[in-house]
């Protein structure tokens, strides 16, 4: 391949490159803009790209929302499903990956398919359940929601984790002393870190990004700012998307820095043990 065929390969892959950034990255770029913009600019038509930064919209959230208790309840409730999932879903992703089983790889994406359950599906029976145990519109009733759907994915991304770790290295361990819970603790929890990191950042943002089930679950003490965006639009107004936008920018800030904080181990971790 000559070098001017080299370089016009070059310039479509980047130009494709660019443009499928543009599409991807419109949408957010349109949220910081409407977060800026004063009213009037909103919905001017033509659209126009040229005004005044204004921060009236967030002081509009600020005096008409509590904040702090709906980041609260966010941070409460992605808290507690992510623990609760990786505390039930790694000892069983492991259970899998170490039993003989043949069946053991069914199950193991059976709980992959769990998780592609439509939550609507689940919602009403749960709505009745928790509703019995008295839960209903607490922090509770949300987190145990999100740990069933979350703790299947966890058990499929572990199984997989734990696969890739040759067995021998835990026996190494056990004939030099270590316990069968030992060898797990010590040596193949600590070498699937990759993996238990990224099955964080996900559940942590399945569960920050969840409206359907807090929606549902939560009061209005308990509710978090994924259901306060909706309040916050309130209509077709422009003061509407311009509050909307203010929310949706303080909302996504918080799981977007968790996600270039850990996004090395995020990589590592899809595709640790892929077979």
């Amino acid at each position: 391949m000559s070098r001017r065929t080299k370089g016009s390969a070059l310039l479509m892959q980047r130009s494709l490159l660019v443009m499928a950034l543009l599409v991807f990255l419109a949408p957010i770029l349109w949220l910081i803009m409407t977060a800026y913009e004063p009213s009037r600019a909103i919905q001017s038509v033509p659209p126009t790209l040229r005004f005044t930064p204004s921060l009236a919209n967030f002081a509009s959230i600020a005096s008409n929302f509590d904040l702090p208790r709906l980041t609260l309840s966010s941070m409460v409730i992605s808290a507690g499903s992510t623990m609760l999932s990786l505390l039930l879903g790694i000892p069983c992703g492991y259970a899998l990956a170490r039993t003989r089983m043949r069946s053991a790889i069914l199950l193991a994406y059976a709980f992959l398919a769990i998780r592609g359950v439509p939550t609507v599906v689940t919602l009403i029976p749960f709505y009745l359940f928790m509703r019995q145990l008295h839960l209903l519109g607490s922090w509770w009733a949300v987190i145990l929601m999100n740990a069933t759907l979350s703790t299947a994915f966890v058990a499929w991304m572990m199984y997989t984790a734990f696969r890739a770790i040759p067995r021998e290295v835990e026996d190494a361990a056990i004939v030099d002393g270590c316990s069968a819970f030992g060898a797990f603790w010590r040596v193949a929890l600590p070498l699937a870190r990759t993996s238990v990191a990224a099955a964080a950042l996900l559940c942590m943002m399945f569960a920050w990004n969840d409206y359907l089930n807090p929606a549902f679950l939560t009061r209005a003490e308990t509710r978090p700012l994924s259901v306060a965006l909706l309040t916050a639009f309130g209509g077709n107004t422009t003061s509407g998307w311009g509050t909307l936008g203010a929310m949706a920018h303080l909302s996504t800030i918080p799981i977007v820095l968790a996600g270039l904080l850990l996004n090395r181990y995020l990589t590592a971790g899809l595709t640790r043990g892929i077979h």
